[in-house]
């Protein structure tokens, strides 16, 4: 709640008045004194220092509690990343173990040149865990009420439930995953497609992009994503790349924080090596909504020498399968500027590096796009959205021998499906 000196003035005089119907007499006029002298003394520190004003009244009215999560995300290799966001600054940190009733272990955040975080935002990585292990956390946070140069004050604590999840090994002999794309800020979509996949076993969840039109501030990011992962988050990892939407508005700079990692990355989980690329944005760089401060054509030329490195890589050239996913598809979308450069510097290296498969968004019309030998040498599969009736989710299994793509769509129907073999 925000509070302005008129805002506390106003409370005064309607206090006042109920005082006014409840006393009478000498009773009245001691009480009324009373209440007076401090009101005076409220409005008189709201009129001289407004920004202490507003901390007293927001430190007496709101109570320190977790605004959303924990939420799991992670690229594999015997780790995963505990997220969850308090409303007010906090040391934290997460107490695990393999069994519920004996969370001995304890992680931190990332020190920062020696400097344990401090914030609200809390990203807990816990590293080296055992392949195939179910693991049991609890998070845990500590309200920082005062910070002065030599002194740390604390308030509440609180404690989360205890949580679990299966480390995936990293070894194992298949994969199994879904994905989601182009929600645009429709956070009902989420939990319905997810509910079409009710009862099978994922290794985790993919957003490929566009989950939301702009970014505008936290609570969109709490109210139209967090919340409903809710559904799954706390026990089962999501994986998430950025789409063009999700660099537009006055808050895509702080985005990133929310999240491990929204931007490329590589890992591989069974039998599957999974590139995962950041097309940024389709608008050109000079357009003039963005008035000069984005430079996306260096990024993604950036992402491309990364790739050319990436296909290099033992991880990458003896995986059975490997995987490409990317908002922006290399072909297929159009002529918008962004499309345009991701086929120019993205199709030429995904030919070199034959590439199995690459799963995308962006277009809104879900479409299987058979190879090409005289464009893409791999098959493209596109998922829909955002609107009823377009919207899909895509399941993929990966094995040793093959890789099954099955499309649905919002009503459950099958819309599309492809078989990846090896070669």
């Amino acid at each position: 709640m925000y509070f302005e000196s008129r805002h506390i003035i106003k409370y005064i005089n309607f206090a006042g008045n109920q005082f006014n119907h409840t006393m009478n007499g000498n009773e009245f006029s001691n009480n009324r004194r009373s209440f007076l002298k401090g009101g005076l003394t409220l409005g008189g520190m709201a009129l001289l220092n407004p920004q202490k004003a507003l901390a007293a009244a927001t430190e007496k009215e709101e109570a320190f509690r977790i605004l959303a999560g924990p939420y799991l995300q992670t690229n594999f290799g015997n780790s995963i990343s505990i997220l969850w966001i308090t409303n007010k600054n906090a040391a934290s940190w997460v107490s695990y173990g393999t069994s519920a009733d004996a969370l001995h272990q304890t992680a931190f955040g990332k020190s920062e040149l020696g400097l344990k975080p401090a914030g609200r935002i809390n990203c807990v990585t816990l590293t080296n865990l055992k392949p195939g292990t179910t693991y049991y956390y609890k998070i845990a946070s500590k309200e920082i009420k005062d910070f002065q140069p030599y002194k740390l004050t604390y308030g509440a604590a609180l404690n989360g439930d205890t949580e679990q999840f299966v480390n995936a090994d990293p070894a194992k002999d298949s994969v199994s995953f879904v994905m989601l794309n182009d929600i645009h800020d429709r956070p009902q979509s989420i939990p319905h497609l997810l509910n079409l996949d009710k009862g099978n076993r994922r290794d985790f969840v993919f957003f490929n992009g566009d989950i939301f039109d702009y970014q505008t501030d936290e609570q969109q990011i709490i109210d139209h994503m967090l919340q409903p992962c809710d559904l799954f988050a706390r026990s089962l990892p999501f994986v998430y790349v950025r789409g063009n939407h999700e660099t537009r508005g006055k808050f895509a700079r702080d985005f990133s924080a929310y999240f491990h990692h929204v931007g490329h990355t590589a890992f591989t989980l069974g039998p599957a090596r999974f590139v995962i690329l950041d097309t940024g944005e389709d608008k050109d760089d000079t357009h003039p909504v963005y008035a000069g401060i984005v430079d996306f054509d260096v990024y993604r030329l950036e992402q491309a020498r990364w790739l050319e490195q990436e296909m290099r890589s033992n991880a990458f050239k003896k995986a059975s399968f490997r995987i490409v996913m990317m908002h922006i598809p290399p072909r297929y979308s159009g002529d918008a500027h962004g499309a345009v450069h991701c086929t120019q510097v993205f199709e030429p290296l995904l030919n070199k590096g034959k590439v199995d498969l690459v799963l995308s968004g962006h277009t809104h019309r879900y479409k299987i796009h058979e190879p090409d030998k005289h464009g893409n040498h791999y098959p493209i599969i596109i998922g829909g959205g955002p609107r009823d009736g377009s919207r899909t989710i895509t399941q993929v299994t990966a094995s040793k021998k093959e890789v099954r793509v099955r499309m649905l769509d919002d009503s459950g129907k099958e819309v599309g499906s492809y078989l990846v073999t090896k070669k």
